[in-house]
């Protein structure tokens, strides 16, 4: 069930609501509980079990770690444990058939599709990925380290492990929540009326960049990037993975701002994901811009305990970048990818931050954008003559026109999409709420308060009309992190 989805904007959602706000506080986590479960057995039942038993885990050995801390051998042993065996779930369902092909065309290996055992057929390949494994391993997996650190310690509650894990607004996309960011929210508590206004506000305003502008790019960019690379124009290409540019980035920081904001009106405070990455000045602010939850968690769980800066350093970095990419799927264009952009990161390091601040700041701005929009390229495309083709038809290679009259057409089409999305992906949008919200306090307290939300409903109002006009008109609604 996608956030994005009407069964779930005018079923589940407000039936979630209704039945968490009517039962008493005591039950409000079972409430939540079961509800996240019916959230996510709605289209795959089976992956309940999956999921569940990965939480067991994760459970059980947290428990073991604390419980023989004192003991190191044991409790890194423990840790081993947790962590292979979240390796191997994410990657027999997420890399198998990716690690069978290329064992076949290395080796001619054939792994087969299943197995037979007492008469029961078991599937090996092509399983379909069960939805958020990517994100619930990784927090299960943060977990047990944080308890082996003596960071957290172990949640003696299944209920309310289970719970940290399987929360509906943050399973399918993140952001990837620590347990210790929100260990006290589980235990303890209490509406806030102005959080959850904020939090139906974030809401909206997520629903609106997924919908109005994710989906509306991304049926575009789909429309020229999938076509045939013979009749494409220079000037298409650009405009095609200038689109998805967008549409990447609206769609997944979209599904952080949902998740976000339905975490606030439960009471839960979830870290930001997203800070206008499209306004950074170097490649190095973009990744702390972008995707932060994921960057903390390379950099935490595997960069410093790796050695970081002070051994290996470069390696340390490739291999980070190098897992980053596959995280993101099971191709080896997200392994070029990831790489892609480390020797852009190293090339940096070594640069340096005060020689680079030299370099005019609209000329950062404008390059490392295009390094951005190089970079995407390489990620859309999981087979690689298409990825060169695209790559040579953008800079009028292959016998590429610039334009043509279809390409001029869709340009024109879609310019105010454009200037919507180049605008949204700053920070316009937010110093104008600041704005209106200073000249309300202007007007005093309690009359200042009532103007500010009395326009802040109309405007969530409108947002959640709009959407779900386009959301009624629409076929495409694809959400580009669920195959991750």
């Amino acid at each position: 069930m996608r956030f994005s989805s009407l069964p779930f904007l005018f079923g589940f959602l407000p039936i979630t609501l209704a039945i968490y706000f009517a039962v008493p506080l005591r039950w409000r986590n079972l409430a939540l509980l079961l509800t996240s479960l019916v959230f996510y057995g709605w289209g795959e039942p089976v992956y309940i079990s999956i999921m569940v038993l990965s939480i067991l885990i994760d459970y059980t050995h947290g428990l073991l770690v604390e419980k023989y801390r004192a003991d190191d051998k044991k409790a890194r042993w423990f840790v081993a444990q947790s962590v292979i065996f979240n390796l191997l779930l994410l990657g027999f369902f997420k890399y198998g058939t990716f690690l069978a092909e290329n064992l076949y065309l290395l080796t001619g290996i054939q792994i087969p599709q299943s197995v037979t055992v007492a008469g029961l057929t078991i599937p090996l390949l092509g399983i379909p990925l069960p939805i958020g494994i990517s994100f619930y391993t990784f927090q299960a997996l943060s977990y047990t380290v944080d308890v082996w650190r003596g960071d957290v310690p172990a949640q003696r509650s299944f209920a309310k492990f289970l719970l940290y894990i399987s929360l509906f607004p943050q399973l399918i996309a993140g952001p990837i929540v620590r347990y210790a960011d929100v260990a006290g929210q589980i235990d303890a508590r209490s509406f806030d009326a102005a959080d959850a206004f904020y939090g139906a506000t974030r809401f909206c305003i997520g629903l609106a960049k997924k919908v109005l502008l994710a989906d509306a790019a991304g049926k575009v960019a789909a429309q020229i990037l999938d076509g045939s690379a013979a009749s494409a124009t220079t000037a298409a290409a650009w405009l095609g993975i200038v689109l998805y540019t967008f549409e990447i980035y609206f769609d997944f920081s979209g599904y952080s701002d949902m998740a976000i904001g339905m975490g606030r009106i439960f009471g839960f405070k979830y870290p930001e994901n997203f800070r206008l990455p499209y306004t950074s000045r170097s490649i190095t602010e973009f990744w702390r811009r972008w995707h932060i939850s994921l960057g903390s968690f390379f950099r935490d769980y595997v960069y410093i305990p790796l050695g970081g800066k002070k051994k290996h350093r470069l390696l340390n970095m490739a291999i980070v970048w190098a897992l980053t990419g596959m995280w993101h799927g099971a191709s080896w264009n997200f392994v070029l990818w990831g790489l892609y952009f480390f020797v852009i990161l190293a090339i940096e390091k070594q640069v340096g931050e005060k020689s680079m601040r030299r370099v005019p700041y609209l000329l950062r701005r404008l390059g490392t954008m295009l390094l951005i929009i190089f970079g995407w390229n390489i990620f859309y495309y999981t087979d690689m003559t298409r990825l060169v083709q695209n790559f040579g038809v953008m800079f009028g290679l292959y016998g590429a026109g610039f334009s043509n009259a279809q390409a001029g057409i869709q340009l024109t089409n879609n310019l105010p999409l454009l200037l919507l999305c180049a605008i949204g992906a700053t920070s316009i949008p937010r110093n104008l709420g600041s704005l209106f919200g200073g000249v309300c306090a202007q007007g005093g307290k309690k009359s200042g308060q009532i103007i500010y939300a009395a326009v802040s409903f109309v405007f969530d109002a409108a947002l959640l009309a709009l959407s779900t006009i386009a959301l009624v008109g629409s076929t495409y609604n694809a959400f580009l992190y669920f195959r991750f």
